[in-house]
């Protein structure tokens, strides 16, 4: 279990941090299949600030955002997140705006 009680889930060899994204990994999959979504992937990272050095010479880390899913559908690109209350959290609603401003697309929640 991880921090929010959520149950580790593998489908195909993937490990996937809950039941609820491993279910929808196969929803997507059938999808892919039947030509309704392509170029699926997983956990594609977002960088929405690039790391610097400050100028007293602290190093600051980027700051990323890992989509669970993206893909294709109708030629537009969907970024997709699974979600439940617990892992709504400031951070995450944070990158998710930081995701829209800079590359003008809004994530998906299911």
């Amino acid at each position: 279990m991880n921090k929010y009680n959520a149950k580790k889930t593998t489908v195909d060899g993937i490990t996937f941090d809950s039941k609820k994204e491993a279910e929808r990994f196969s929803e997507l999959k059938l999808l892919l299949r039947a030509g309704k979504i392509k170029n699926l992937r997983l956990q594609q990272d977002f960088t929405l600030q690039e790391a610097y050095t400050a100028p007293d010479g602290e190093r600051v880390r980027a700051i990323r955002y890992a989509a669970d899913f993206t893909y294709e559908e109708n030629g537009e690109l969907i970024v997709e997140d699974v979600k439940s209350k617990a892992t709504k959290t400031s951070v995450y609603e944070l990158k998710r705006k930081l995701l829209r401003e800079k590359f003008g697309v809004k994530v998906r929640e299911v």
